[in-house]
C-alpha cells in the first residue's frame, strides 16, 4: 500500500492546513491573470493548495499517485461544486505525461519524494504549453535531515540549473518562509521556483 494512501484520511491536520495556507499565499502572489488558463496541480495530495486557487482558472486538473488522496479531492470537488475541476490517479515520469497539457503547473512539496528530479521536470516541461509557467515549492537543503526515501531539501542554485538543463527559461527562485519543526521535525525554510517554457 502506498504510504500516502495510508495517511490520506488524516492528512488535513491543523499543521498541514497551516503549511498549505502559507504556500497558497505565496503561489497566489505569482499567478497573474489566469482566467483563460488551465492548471495542473501535480502531487496534489488532498487538494489543499489547488482547491484554494481553482476559482481563477478555466480548468484545473488534480493529479496524484495516491488513489486515497484523489478520492478525498473528488469528495471536496463534489462538496464545493467546482465545475472546472477533474482528477487523475498517476505519476509523471520521463516515459509518461498522460498526453496532458496545461498553461500552468503547480508542484508543492513533491520533488523531495521523487528520486529522479530531472525525469519529473522533463515530463512536466513536455506537459506545459508553450509560454506556460511552472511554480515549484520545496524545502531548502538541510544536512541534519536524513531519510532513505526523501531528499533532505534542495540547493536552489543546483535546482535552477536542472530546470535550465530541461529547457525551462526565466528560471528564478527565492526563500519565502522559515518555520520551526517544519521538515522532519527540524526547523526549515521553503523556497519557490518560477520558470517558463
Amino acid at each position: 500500500m502506498n504510504i500516502f494512501d495510508k495517511i490520506a484520511h488524516h492528512y488535513d491536520s491543523p499543521k498541514q492546513l497551516a503549511l498549505a495556507n502559507i504556500i497558497t499565499t505565496e503561489i497566489q502572489k505569482k499567478l497573474g491573470n489566469v482566467t483563460e488558463a488551465t492548471l495542473l496541480d501535480y502531487g496534489c495530495g488532498t487538494g489543499l493548495i489547488g482547491l484554494e486557487i481553482a476559482a481563477g482558472f478555466k480548468e484545473i486538473l488534480f493529479v496524484d499517485p495516491s488513489e486515497e488522496m484523489i478520492r478525498i479531492v473528488d469528495q471536496k470537488i463534489e462538496q464545493t461544486k467546482w465545475t472546472n475541476a477533474t482528477t487523475l490517479v498517476g505519476s509523471f515520469s520521463k516515459e509518461n505525461t498522460f498526453e496532458l497539457t496545461a498553461d500552468m503547473i503547480v508542484v508543492s512539496l513533491v520533488l523531495l519524494h521523487v528520486p529522479d528530479t530531472i525525469g519529473l521536470l522533463t515530463s512536466l516541461y513536455q506537459t506545459l504549453n508553450h509560454g506556460g509557467r511552472i511554480l515549484v515549492v520545496d524545502f531548502d537543503k538541510n544536512e541534519k535531515n536524513s531519510h532513505d526515501k526523501v531528499h533532505n531539501g534542495f540547493v536552489q542554485a543546483e535546482l535552477r540549473k536542472q530546470f535550465e538543463e530541461v529547457g525551462f527559461r526565466s528560471v528564478s527562485s527565492e526563500t519565502f518562509y522559515h518555520g520551526a519543526n517544519l521538515f522532519m521535525n527540524q526547523d526549515a525554510s521553503m523556497f519557490i521556483v518560477s520558470a517558463e517554457k
